[in-house]
């Protein structure tokens, strides 16, 4: 009998007689180790599998336990097959579809002749902590396919017997927990006793396979975590979510609006249209330092220009066509074509490379109506796009440059916490293997030699090339896509590009496409929520509010304002015959970082008292040495009051 041999992570070695599962060798390492398992990775990747699963022998093998935090994707599998059978066990009428685990949580969308309600939402949180204290034990079955469907089609379960009739498989696996079970590959855990803490969130419309002329269900979204603690600090961050909804901020701020004249193309008020060109502003001032030119480019291209760069074939569902003189146009989604046909105007030698333009110009791409969510994702935008061109010994060297602008922004505007992620070939894409393996090397040697954390994610990448995504982490640690890099080899290949090397002889550029923040809609967007709408001085609409105790205060009101706005400070004098408390009130809900609060104390002397951003009073300040603090402040783009740091 050959001996099956188990690696664990301390590089020891476990044998067996026979093939043992996840669950066994916790067995032979401990009883509380056994206990607290619920699931493995195994030989180095990061999916989860089954503690069910069999190991063959040599198998690396990583247990994971309740306290791991990648037992989150087995809890929340779980929790799912949990939830579906609470709801049918409250209306055995209910049938269920599918129920994946996604980011935070997890959803089931069931085929029910009921909408589900709060209330409803309410009984099925408490069936199931009932199903819990059950604590039944959860068993993998393997059933031949032809019995699966015999079984569902008897249940009346027709969307699971349209499933396995397109999985194609000879045998299925079926989780039992107790009477109840599903049609599941897992993993899931041990016990249901195992989840700790559940919590139905809200619910939703959704189509049968997300298909408009498939079948309405009703969609159940939830969240599962390991303890009842790290729960209820989700629920209170989904709390504070809803008041740093940007949607919310922006009509309450008076920033941008919507009219559906125009379906997802924001409007941006006086307010709004500050903080974008701040944050233009900023950009372009970076393009110096990083030896950036700004170019334009039109907005309508013949179609032949997107055959040529692919997008055509890979990215035609999401652009708008016209047509003008019997030839068709589409409206640039994307500025890189464009800017393969201006690299080729003028003739390029090894001496004008790199070449790095930027450009603010509009795109438009078509969004579905049910993705359109505010600033986050809408049709119409500008990113702060930009493209290098490059010989391939100056590849590295651009990768780190951008990588190295990304974090100078990054951390000027207060958000150090992100992720990198290294995206490779999709599926559907053009160019060679070997171009790609070129791509990809060249991406990931860079992210290497600047010993950045990243993590692969495979089939991400753009059709023409491999990217850098970045992955930034907000205040209520939730995850957003903002800026991105690509290295494409395709794209000049397709337009022909080319420039003359130092041997006289053609030789083709690499590009590398590149945005920062991204879109500015969607930056504003997630920057307000994860500010609060609280924005730095720099970037704040309006910077200072003069209110004045009474009407006696006016004229030295009035001279403050002027010589505040003659320093280009946004500024604004609230000279209503209202209580003072009142316009303090006012300005905080607007959110002005700095208040001057002027009664016939400061008239008098000539100073003034401020309120700081923090809330905290600073009186009978000499108005000279204010406006001057604040002027540095603005200029070095702080995102802390000067007033507020250590002195």
């Amino acid at each position: 009998m050959s001996v099956v041999r188990i690696q664990l992570p301390d590089n020891s070695i476990k044998e067996f007689d026979q093939e043992p599962t996840v669950l066994d060798v916790a067995e032979s390492i401990g009883a509380g180790l056994a206990k607290a398992t619920v699931g493995a990775q195994l030989n180095g990747q990061k999916d989860v599998v089954d503690l069910r699963t069999k190991l063959v022998d040599g198998t690396r093998l990583k247990i994971i336990t309740l306290k791991d935090p990648e037992s989150l994707e087995v809890i929340r599998h779980s929790a799912a097959h949990l939830m579906a059978q609470a709801v049918q066990e409250l209306w055995p009428d209910v049938k269920v579809t599918i129920g994946p685990v996604i980011q935070n949580g997890f959803f089931y969308d069931f085929d029910s002749p009921r909408n589900f309600s709060p209330e409803d939402l309410e009984k099925i949180d408490a069936k199931m902590n009932e199903i819990l204290k059950r604590d039944d034990q959860v068993v993998r079955e393997i059933w031949p396919t032809d019995k699966a469907i015999e079984v569902f089609e008897k249940m009346g379960e027709r969307f699971k017997v349209e499933i396995i009739k397109d999985l194609g498989e000879k045998e299925v696996g079926i989780y039992r927990q107790g009477e109840w079970f599903d049609l599941c590959r897992g993993p899931h855990v041990q016990r249901m006793g195992q989840i700790k803490a559940v919590k139905t969130l809200h619910t939703a419309g959704a189509y049968w396979r997300g298909d408009e002329k498939n079948p309405q269900l009703q969609r159940i979204y939830a969240t599962a975590f390991n303890d009842k603690k790290d729960l209820n600090k989700y629920l209170d961050n989904i709390e504070e979510a809803k008041k740093r909804d940007h949607r919310k901020l922006g009509k309450e701020l008076g920033l941008f609006g919507f009219s559906q004249l125009a379906p997802g193309s924001p409007f941006f008020k006086p307010n709004g249209t500050i903080i974008y060109r701040e944050l233009q502003k900023y950009i372009q001032e970076l393009y110096r330092k990083y030896g950036y030119q700004e170019v334009l480019s039109p907005q309508i291209y013949d179609v032949e220009l997107y055959k040529t760069s692919g997008h055509y074939d890979n990215y035609v569902e999401n652009m708008y066509f016209t047509e003008i003189d019997e030839r068709e146009f589409s409206v640039k989604p994307m500025n890189c074509p464009g800017h393969c046909l201006l690299y080729k105007m003028d003739l390029k030698s090894y001496r004008d490379l790199p070449w790095r333009v930027a450009d603010f110009g509009r795109l438009h791409r078509h969004e579905r109506s049910g993705t359109m969510h505010g600033l986050t994702r809408v049709r119409s935008f500008c990113q702060d796009d930009s493209h290098i061109f490059c010989s391939m010994n100056q590849l590295q060297a651009e990768i780190k440059g951008v990588m190295e602008m990304l974090g100078e922004v990054y951390g000027q505007l207060g958000m150090p916490n992100y992720k990198v992620y290294l995206s490779t070939r999709p599926e559907k894409r053009m160019g060679s293997d070997e171009v790609w393996d070129k791509a990809e090397a060249a991406l990931e040697e860079a992210l290497k030699s600047l010993n950045m954390d990243y993590i692969v994610n495979p089939g991400d990448g753009a059709f023409y090339g491999p990217k850098i995504d970045i992955i930034f982490i907000d205040a209520l640690e939730r995850e957003w896509q903002l800026g991105t890099m690509q290295c494409d080899f395709n794209m000049p290949h397709a337009f022909e590009l080319s420039f003359v090397g130092e041997d006289n002889k053609d030789h083709q550029p690499v590009m590398i496409h590149r945005a920062i923040l991204g879109s500015f809609e969607r930056f504003i967007g997630v920057y307000l929520e994860h500010t609060a709408g609280r924005l730095a001085t720099w970037l704040s609409p309006l910077q200072v509010k003069i209110l004045n105790v009474t009407s006696d205060q006016d004229d030295y009101c009035q001279e403050l304002r002027d010589k505040l706005f003659e320093l280009n400070i946004r500024v604004e004098h609230d000279a209503r015959s209202e209580k003072l408390g009142f316009k303090i009130r006012e300005a905080q809900l607007q959110k002005v970082p700095y208040m001057l609060i002027i009664g016939d104390k400061e008239k008098e002397a000539g100073t003034v008292s401020v309120r700081l951003p923090n809330g905290e009073t600073k009186y009978g300040l000499d108005f000279k040495e204010f406006s001057e603090k604040l002027v540095i402040e603005i200029k070095n783009r702080d995102l802390t009051s000067s007033w507020l740091v250590s002195e």
